[in-house]
């Protein structure tokens, strides 16, 4: 049994959650889409991530579609009390496996209800609205329309907390206007680091940042430096990165994906694993090295 509890705990809406959870999007079929190749072994690595200790899983209906909260379902329902699902609406798959927008007020109730039903809950302890404007990364717009539609869902019962998804600083400050905002997922690991600042920012205010792609995404990270950190340290350059991240800021909270169980033993056992000072100077530098 890994010890998640070393790699510390932080607030998640009104939950204390471990900083090391695990994300759903990899258990759909290539290219985050169909049905997985080994529906079994979705299962099998659901259950153990659960078994180790993970109380926070990151996910969504569009994420198949629906592939995923079935299959989370299927592997974890019921549930245990400490147990976060935490999941995103804002956009919706195309028959082609595109990406669009999905904002209007019919779509994102569909989505709650599409979710809460996959997944079989009642309500649904956090849903981030994930901001469309480029499908690629953060782009400033106005999120308040489909906000507002979120947090009367909330109101509703449906929701309990609401986080927001590839946004900027700006479209976090508008929309603390409109609810209370409990987490903010965006793209951010050891290369891409346009989010330090926010991160410093969310920190001081007590708030969760959930980094997707921890680990580069479809596009894996490359460093010899990075490489060269994972051999002194006797760990693979993945979970290097995934300390990196534990030890950047007290808010980070990782949900890191994989499809195979011994991926995942290997994501669990960086709960263990302390960089150095001059370690974490050498990886503090790759992403100076790439800006340069």
């Amino acid at each position: 049994m890994f010890n998640l509890e070393k790699s510390g705990t932080f607030t998640l809406g009104d939950r204390i959650v471990k900083r090391l959870g695990y994300g759903a999007m990899q258990l759909a079929g290539k290219g985050v889409f169909g049905p997985p190749k080994n529906r079994a072994e979705a299962i099998a690595v659901l259950r153990e991530a659960a078994e180790s200790g993970v109380n926070h899983i990151g996910t969504s209906d569009f994420y198949g579609p629906h592939v995923t909260n079935q299959i989370i379902k299927e592997a974890l329902h019921p549930y245990k009390n400490d147990l976060a699902i935490v999941t995103k609406i804002g956009a919706a798959r195309g028959a082609d496996a595109s990406w669009n927008p999905a904002f209007s007020k019919e779509a994102l109730t569909q989505a709650i209800h599409d979710n809460l039903n996959n997944l079989g809950l009642d309500v649904i302890e956090v849903v981030n609205l994930r901001a469309m404007f480029d499908a690629h990364g953060p782009a400033e717009g106005s999120l308040e329309e489909p906000l507002t539609v979120l947090a009367d869902l909330q109101r509703q019962g449906l929701v309990k907390h609401i986080g927001l998804s590839n946004v900027t600083a700006k479209q976090v400050a508008d929309g603390r206007k409109i609810t209370s905002i409990v987490c903010v997922q965006n793209q951010y690991n050891l290369v891409h680091r346009e989010d330090d600042p926010l991160i410093d920012q969310l920190a001081a205010e007590g708030t969760a940042y959930v980094p997707f792609f921890p680990l580069g995404g479809f596009s894996p990270l490359q460093s010899s430096t990075l490489s060269d950190v994972a051999t002194r340290l006797g760990a693979t350059p993945m979970q290097v990165a995934l300390a990196w991240l534990l030890q950047r800021a007290p808010n980070i909270l990782l949900i890191p994906g994989t499809s195979s169980r011994i991926h995942l033993r290997e994501n669990l056992a960086v709960a263990d694993l302390v960089l150095p000072a001059d370690a974490l100077k050498k990886l503090d530098g790759i992403a100076s090295a790439k800006a340069a």
